[in-house]
């Protein structure tokens, strides 16, 4: 068994994991840890807990310390150097003439390379860009196109329900959402309706989807026969949510309202 941290190394951002070597960190603790690209600095998540070792295709890299405060000033400052470079960057991008938005902006800890995350149509040719933005940083520098979704992550902003975009406040990964989702749900399919800030499907729309699921499967659909009191009738309307069901009775067309939840009607 392996004694593991989960890491972020950004709000909301997903979850990295690295081996504890001994160190006992807890939730919310800021901790220096050895990456792909680097030393860096995240923040502890998930607190330690033992794992199979065997469950990691490749050996976790370890937790190296916990950060101090000079390391706390370090990362405010690459936060601080990162808006600079935004603004300088985006002057170059117009110099260029790419056809590219630019979201966001960051510093390695180490300060060796800066990354920039864009969004575009179409592919960009940045290579001159690249080499503009290495003259006059000095550094390695990295472009990185990212998806729609992926930017309202970034930018974020206020959803229809008027709270900040759940992918920036909480949700580590998308979960695939689909228009059958808000069919099952009895939501309006008016495109502006289900949408969030990102032009793309709500992601609530998947947070109640198993319960609609499972209420589903008790209901007989719309234009169904069942059988009720008063003979077969036809299921004309229904909500799902409270289980209610109107139905247009053959022999006499009267409208009955029914509860199947309490066993009113017969599929």
């Amino acid at each position: 068994m392996l004694e593991v941290t989960g890491v972020s190394f950004r709000p909301a951002g997903k979850i990295y994991y690295f081996s504890s070597n001994g160190l006992e960190s807890k939730l919310g603790d800021n901790v220096i840890v050895e990456t792909s690209r680097g030393i860096d600095y995240g923040r502890v998540v998930k607190e330690n807990f033992l794992i199979d070792e065997n469950s990691f295709k490749k050996p976790l890299k370890p937790i190296l310390r916990m950060a101090d405060s000079s390391d706390d000033y370090i990362y405010q400052e690459n936060i601080r150097k990162a808006k600079d470079a935004m603004k300088l960057c985006s002057e170059k991008i117009k110099e260029h003439g790419l056809d590219m938005n630019l979201v966001d902006c960051e510093y390695t800890f180490d300060s060796s390379r800066i990354i920039f995350y864009f969004t575009s149509d179409d592919r960009v040719d940045f290579r001159e860009l690249v080499k503009d933005l290495a003259r006059i940083f000095k550094v390695r520098i990295e472009l990185r196109q990212i998806g729609i979704r992926d930017q309202a992550k970034c930018v974020s902003g206020l959803g229809p329900c008027g709270q900040e975009c759940c992918c920036k406040r909480f949700m580590r990964d998308f979960n695939p959402v689909s228009i059958k989702m808000a069919k099952d749900q009895s939501l309006s399919l008016n495109q502006s309706k289900i949408s969030g800030m990102c032009g793309r499907l709500m992601c609530c729309l998947n947070y109640e989807q198993e319960g609609y699921e499972e209420k589903l499967r008790k209901m007989p659909r719309i234009g169904a026969i069942v059988n009720t009191e008063y003979g077969q009738g036809k299921v004309v309307s229904s909500n799902t949510l409270l289980e209610n069901v109107v139905v247009k009775i053959e022999e006499n067309d009267n409208y009955e309202f029914y509860t199947v939840a309490i066993g009113d009607i017969i599929k």
